[in-house]
């Protein structure tokens, strides 16, 4: 019923072009002759069936349409070669592309276009699914992107973008690849309503990549949630992070990012809710760390960064660092083991919170100490170091802690 209605919706848009109908009782058995004889802008209409294409360039603009998602076999092979302008697949299975240790062969990949679509197909153990280079104005929509890798030396990428702009990716579900979407040299695009998850390394990862959104994400049980580096203006909004767990996982890597905003977004049950590393000018706001093992580890290299109105509940470890200084701003933000009072009643503790204790700045410095978690010793340390702090961080600290949770969880 679904896909049929995806054909009834797009039908009006192809009114002014030629169909041209691919099947077993049509004027064209298979696609390929089809496509020859299409001219620029006409619609390729298919059948259910099964049809294989192996290593096909695509030198014209073409609308390929699916009826009851027809499949598409690279049988061991990449599939399509984008290389017009404004080529678009809508409701299409594609299967059947191999790993290769030397291409990173995809059952579709654009290559220095302007304009184009993926929508509503469906792609069941494809090496590189969908593959973006040097393009412009790519639209990935409401697709399932799926694979069954076990190891990533051998697996591929659901959706790659490499040195391109203006992409949209939204409302995917894409698992088991090595990342579920990798960005690298990519700007001013969109990644939103994506469900990405099981994914080998990481549910997003992107590098050198400016002025990009993500939003209203779902990262979990990866083998890291999202991994951001080395990027400038990033904003990252309600997105969910939970699951990702493992020895060196986290919700989300920073590493070298400068000037960008993490608001509303919400970690839950992984490993590290946040690493950072050489961030600069941060804005971190209206986030929730919840049942992390540690909730944020902010290495002495980041400076100038903001983080306020986040709520810490129940963090195995609320903030971690390696450094005796602090150069950030942790002022107004719910911490569930803050111990102090608020006689005002302004919904603000009347006495500063210190975040890191000494047994966190201790497994931070010397990580096998983890085995003395909740023992008494380390309580009376603690408590020691509360009263009179010599080792950890003296400026990390919150003046105005907030008395009760500010964000609404999702």
């Amino acid at each position: 019923m679904f896909r049929g209605l995806i054909l009834l919706y797009f039908l009006p848009l192809l009114a002014s072009a030629t169909i041209l109908k691919v099947g077993a009782n049509q004027n064209y058995k298979t696609i390929l002759k089809a496509i020859d004889a299409a001219n620029a802008h006409d619609t390729v209409l298919i059948e259910p069936g099964i049809y294989v294409i192996q290593e096909y360039t695509l030198n014209k603009p073409l609308t390929f349409l699916g009826k009851k998602q027809p499949t598409i076999t690279g049988n061991g092979h990449k599939i399509f070669l984008v290389e017009s302008d404004s080529t678009h697949f809508i409701g299409l299975k594609f299967t059947g592309v191999a790993t290769s240790y030397v291409n990173d062969d995809a059952a579709i990949r654009f290559d220095r276009v302007e304009g184009g679509s993926v929508q509503h197909c469906r792609f069941d153990t494809c090496f590189f699914a969908i593959f973006i280079g040097h393009s412009a104005s790519v639209s990935i929509i409401n697709n399932t992107i799926q694979s069954h890798y076990s190891d990533e030396a051998s697996s591929g990428n659901a959706v790659h973008g490499w040195y391109s702009q203006n992409l949209t990716i939204t409302n995917n579900e894409v698992y088991g690849h090595r990342d579920g979407i990798y960005l690298e040299f990519v700007e001013n695009s969109t990644v939103t309503n994506n469900h990405s998850h099981d994914n080998l390394r990481y549910g997003l990862h992107f590098m050198f990549s400016h002025n990009n959104t993500y939003s209203k994400n779902i990262f979990e049980r990866n083998g890291a949630g999202c991994a951001v580096m080395y990027s400038n203006n990033v904003t990252m909004l309600n997105n969910i992070f939970r699951e990702n767990w493992g020895e060196a996982s986290y919700g989300m890597l920073l590493k070298d990012i400068k000037d960008s905003k993490l608001k509303d977004n919400y970690f839950y049950h992984n490993s590290i809710g946040i690493h950072a590393d050489n961030s600069m000018r941060l804005e971190i706001r209206n986030n929730i760390f919840e049942q992390n093992g540690w909730g944020l580890r902010i290495m002495g290299s980041c400076m100038e960064n903001v983080l306020t109105q986040n709520d810490f509940i129940d963090n195995s470890f609320q903030i971690a660092t390696n450094s005796q200084r602090n150069y950030n701003d942790f002022t107004g933000n719910y911490w569930s083991d803050y111990t102090g009072y608020d006689l005002d009643r302004n919904n603000r503790g009347d006495v500063p919170h210190r975040p890191v204790n000494l047994y966190t700045f201790m497994v931070t410095q010397n990580a096998p100490t983890i085995i003395l978690m909740r023992s008494f010793v380390i309580d009376l340390i603690n408590l020691a170091e509360k009263v009179m702090p010599t080792i950890t961080p003296e400026t990390l600290i919150d003046e105005s802690p907030l008395m009760k949770p500010v964000n609404v969880k999702h």
